[in-house]
């Protein structure tokens, strides 16, 4: 099928499904309400996205002293009209919320319609039914502890390869979907290598899967990448952005900091598999573990802590010191919400929550956890390597790294110290701060958590170290199910819950409510076991899936809610960056140390801070440092690396648990002009001339290296003929003007006018939509 008839095909599906829908009636739609209305599922969607303004947790907001999302709110007398009741179960047409909803008279009408708010016929409906069957509140999903689910059955039972497939392929035959075939072996190699390692496959791995017709190559290819120390590279960049790790302080100096060997730390926990509980604990509390003073590991516990101290650091003179203490704390307080527990909690900062069930007091509860850092609002003006860490800090000597921080990559003799937690000897008071304003405190707190989450066990201590324990309770609703949905995230796309950062009553529905479950819970009972998590989702047949859309899937689940197919998408600006070095030969493997500068256009930071410190002027790097991998790359805040921005990548400003994923034309001016594409495009042609092979041959290599498949007849046909017209077009002149890019140096017995020729060829294959596309 071609393009144009393929998209052809979609619109008159698309079209089809739109006059089926405009010739529907209304008993159609009323069709659509379950047998059985939910109250999680069904109705409190609707309160959160229309009432719950007005009606909700926040009592700043709340009108007339209604709350809908509190059922003894709801069913008491109304506040103005003591004989009417908002909702009186069983009987919709006494209730007044069903009257007000469903009233032809403006006046009365809720939502009004100054707010351009409005309920549908199917919501309308939706609270009737409910309130029929007797208005019943459910505490929100993601409050309540998760149970395994028993495994569903499914009429195919030849397509499951593990319980993954059970509970996704069960959805899939309600709806009437089918899963696609499995991925070809190209394919299904570079799509896991790609998530594993962050990594191309080699031609090698490429030859020896192809030749192995074993029932469980697959398995071994997994478990070969699982061990790979890139691994834990590939898996620290997701972990990265939730930290917000970067180089600099940020606001407006930006001076430089060397909180890498940090960064080295993630890289070797997830190689050794560390289980997730320990893995945060330490990072969250590792200076307040016990017997601290005697443990072989607290060296490398504290430096766990420096998770926490990753975020921005003022360094400007005439700053508020308090003020910018306030703001660290609050920043760690939000991380911790977000990144742990998928809500929104920094919407309770200045004042209760608005839809969801947390009061102002409970954040501040929750923030005097952080409150007793041995920190400062500003420490020192921006100056020489003594501002490179703030305190608390640690200082890593050369008999560290040699005895107990082994997996630092500590390059020079230099002083090295690191930012990490430690608390002040007395606790330091906690109040409510009125508005959010760091100036204007109000009641005294006392560390507490959520209750509506899980109330904090009297027997944790009430400081970070309790905080973790309670976060990893088994009886906590959220930790695992938070995890594993951003895991599934990283896998497949999108998490079960889209709204990875947002479980609370604003965020999507689960689509696979019993599948996170399952997932979460079987988490817990294998020890927060990551790479076993890992392994079962590459091992799904939902993962191995061909990504091919057929235009009915296409029309009717363009979201891929139902996973009938594989998702299809750019992978990580670093990845790019990785898959274009390690596919010309030009990556240099080596694991952790300092970041690096490598090409990037000039008098982007000159123009963007004050001029003061190491990082006012970008002094690019040489040598091997040019050919690091991305996760590598210095970020500095204000100016982050352009190529990388344009791919999406974070700024490491805040917290972020989910990149967006956009497609612009600026990411293929990048692949065109980057130095870096550029180089690596002469570097491998270099490489292929210089083989005793003919000319199809090396283009067959060069398209087998970056893209990872083998080419058909018709690719290979363009591009010959293209590296023919070239071949033609070029002299010496143009030839040496397109090969003067990159440092790395051009062999000196090579003709030029060919080289140039395959270059551009190579280049013209690095920019094909499915090279730096998991597909």
């Amino acid at each position: 099928m071609t393009k144009n008839a393929f998209y052809i095909s979609v619109m008159v599906v698309a079209l089809i499904g739109y006059l089926q829908s405009c010739g529907s009636s209304s008993s159609t739609s009323q069709e659509e309400i379950p047998d059985k209305v939910s109250y999680n599922f069904d109705i409190r969607p609707i309160l959160s996205d229309k009432c719950l303004a007005c009606h909700g947790p926040d009592a700043n907001k709340r009108e007339a002293g209604l709350r809908l999302d509190d059922p003894e709110s709801a069913f008491k007398a109304l506040k103005d009209n003591p004989s009417a009741h908002a909702i009186i179960a069983g009987e919709p047409q006494r209730s007044e919320v069903f009257l007000r909803i469903s009233t032809k008279d403006t006046n009365k009408l809720m939502p009004p319609p100054s707010s351009n708010l409005k309920l549908s016929a199917r919501e309308i409906g939706l609270i009737e039914k409910w309130i029929k069957q007797g208005a019943k509140y459910e505490k929100h999903w993601a409050f309540v502890a998760p149970q395994k689910p028993a495994v569903p059955e499914v009429k195919n039972e030849d397509w499951p390869k593990n319980e993954i497939d059970f509970f996704v392929l069960q959805k899939q035959e309600q709806k009437g979907f089918s899963p696609n075939e499995e991925a070809d072996k190209e394919r299904l190699l570079k799509r896991v290598s790609l998530d594993l390692v962050g990594l191309p496959p080699t031609l090698k791995m490429m030859d020896s899967f192809l030749a192995d017709k074993s029932p469980n190559a697959y398995e071994k290819v997994v478990d070969e990448l699982l061990k790979n120390p890139a691994y834990g590279e590939k898996m620290a960049v997701y972990w990265l952005d939730l930290a917000r790790y970067a180089d600099s302080h940020g606001y407006q100096d930006d001076g430089y900091r060397t909180q890498w060997p940090w960064r080295d730390w993630v890289i070797h926990a997830l190689n050794k598999n560390m289980p997730y509980d320990k893995f945060v604990t330490w990072q969250l509390a590792g200076d307040l573990l016990p017997n601290r003073d005697k443990s072989p590991t607290y060296k490398e516990q504290l430096l766990a802590t420096g998770f926490n101290r990753n975020h921005k650091i003022t360094e400007e003179g005439g700053v508020i010191p308090e003020e910018y203490r306030i703001s660290y704390v609050t920043d760690r307080n939000d991380l911790f919400g977000k990144a742990f527990l998928g809500v929104t909690l920094e919407c309770a900062h200045c004042h209760d929550h608005k839809y969801d069930p947390f009061s102002q007091k409970e954040y501040y509860q929750l923030f005097a956890f952080f409150n007793s850092v041995n920190e400062v609002g500003i420490e020192s003006v921006i100056g020489g390597p003594e501002t490179y860490a703030k305190k608390p800090l640690m200082e890593i000597s050369n008999e560290d790294v040699k005895n107990i921080l082994t997996f630092i990559n500590k390059p020079d003799t230099n002083r090295l110290i690191v930012s990490v937690m430690t608390d002040l000897d007395t606790m330091r008071k906690t109040h409510i701060l009125r508005r959010g304003v760091y100036d204007a405190p109000g009641e005294e707190v006392q560390p507490n958590t959520p209750s509506f989450i899980l109330p904090f066990d009297k027997k944790y201590p009430k400081n970070r170290l309790g905080l973790a324990k309670w976060l990893f309770d088994r009886k906590n609703p959220l930790t695992a199910r938070v995890f594993v949905n951003q895991m599934w995230q990283e896998f497949f796309g999108k998490g079960i819950v889209k709204t990875s950062g947002d479980f609370g009553m604003q965020g999507e529905l689960p689509s696979h409510p019993e599948l996170l479950d399952w997932l979460a819970v079987d988490f817990m009972e294998h020890g927060w076991n990551l790479k076993r998590l890992v392994k079962q989702f590459v091992m799904s047949a939902t993962y191995r899936q061909s990504a091919v859309v057929t235009p009915e899937k296409l029309a009717t689940d363009p979201d891929n809610i139902y996973l009938a197919r594989a998702p299809r998408y750019h992978i990580n600006a670093e990845f790019v960056r990785d898959l274009v070095l390690s596919s010309s030969g030009l990556l240099v493997p080596t694991i952790g140390g300092p970041s690096v500068k490598p090409y990037q256009p000039p008098g982007l930071w000159e123009g963007a801070t004050s001029g003061r410190g190491l990082l006012s002027m970008y002094v690019q790097d040489h040598g091997a440092s040019l050919y690091r991998r991305g996760m590598y790359t210095l970020i500095k805040r204000t100016v982050p690396p352009p190529s990388m921005s344009i791919f999406d990548a974070s700024n490491r400003d805040l917290c972020e648990v989910k990149r967006l994923k956009t497609n612009t034309p600026l990411q293929a001016l990048v692949m065109l002009n980057d130095p870096t594409v550029l180089e690596a495009s002469r570097v491998l042609a270099a490489k292929l001339l210089q083989e005793n092979s003919g000319v199809s041959d090396k283009i067959q290599k060069a398209f087998r290296l970056v893209v990872c498949r083998k080419p058909t007849d018709k690719e290979m046909t363009i591009l010959s003929n293209f590296y023919e017209k070239e071949l033609k077009k070029l002299n010496k002149t143009s030839a040496e003007k397109l090969l003067a890019v990159g440092e790395y140096p051009v062999p000196t017995q090579i003709d030029k006018v060919s080289l140039a020729a395959l270059m551009k060829v190579v280049n013209t294959i690095y920019n094909l939509e499915e090279t730096i596309t998991k597909t």
